[in-house]
């Protein structure tokens, strides 16, 4: 068997597994880059050497962080292949990912909150802002949101997260009310919560969504980096100020895994320096 027919026999494996099409969009990359760099060989003649050889180029132009997802597709698929028999041994079994430095989740401060809410100009915006700000969502679960998916009497949400996971997810008063403001404006039919302002009126597509978040900080020229995850990572913030446990800030923000929430243990630290460096 060859890469390229070992390729096809994975890839239906994980769309029967439910992986999404953005998911197996971004294995089909990696497993170009891999058949590109090798050849279309017999999968038998993979060794641990040739992997490594592979991924050691990669590492002369990739971040660490990539590395570490390139890695982990040359170990899946290999495993596959190993798992259902097609090998007698896994090549990628002794691969390890590299040491990447423990980054600080980037928040943003409530006076940049602020001048972002002051410098909305439409009810879309300003609801936009007030989701993300409160709910903590991935811009990925805000693009899919439908509004037949929010329950107003318990201000509520059922978003659609990674893997396909729903989680229900809570948003303010504050912000039910620029939700209804802003549905309440609309003249169309379309299902999606959040819509162009372009005919024919469809979905905001995440390219769109970042665009909103940047042209609201040019706006109301805060200084930070505005971007939807960095509202993730204030959400996680807030909840931790709040005095939330880990454990609950895991569950609102749709992790998997614990050691996945623990980064945000450090940003009571950082959150305080941040203060100390603004106000002494």
């Amino acid at each position: 068997m060859i890469l390229s027919e070992l390729w096809l026999l994975y890839e239906a494996d994980k769309r029967i597994q439910g992986f999404s099409p953005k998911t197996l969009k971004a294995y089909a990359l990696q497993f170009k880059m891999l058949v590109t760099e090798l050849g279309d060989l017999e999968i038998s003649e993979i060794t641990l050497h040739l992997l490594k050889e592979y991924l050691a180029k990669q590492s002369e132009r990739l971040k660490p962080s990539s590395l570490g997802h390139r890695i982990r597709f040359v170990r899946s698929i290999f495993r596959f292949a190993y798992e259902e028999t097609y090998l007698t041994y896994n090549p990628s079994l002794k691969l390890r990912e590299p040491k990447m430095d423990k980054r600080i989740p980037k928040f943003l401060m409530e006076e940049d909150i602020i001048h972002l809410k002051i410098s909305c100009v439409t009810l879309r915006e300003r609801a936009l802002l007030e989701f993300l700000y409160c709910t903590g969502c991935r811009i990925g679960e805000v693009e899919k949101i439908n509004v037949a998916d929010l329950n107003w009497e318990n201000c509520s949400a059922i978003v659609n997260g990674k893997g396909s996971k729903e989680r229900e997810v809570y948003f303010t008063t504050e912000c039910k009310v620029w939700l209804k403001k802003y549905i309440a404006s609309r003249e169309d039919s379309c299902i999606a919560l959040f819509i162009t302002n372009t005919s024919p009126i469809k979905r905001m597509a995440i390219p769109t969504l970042r665009w909103t978040l940047k042209r609201l900080a040019d706006r109301g020229e805060v200084k930070a980096n505005v971007y939807p995850h960095r509202f993730r990572h204030t959400y996680a913030c807030q909840l931790l100020d709040n005095g939330a446990p880990l454990d609950f800030i895991q569950g609102m923000l749709g992790h998997e895994k614990a050691s996945t929430t623990q980064i945000y243990a450090q940003l009571r630290g950082e959150r305080r320096r941040e203060m100390y460096r603004r106000f002494f």
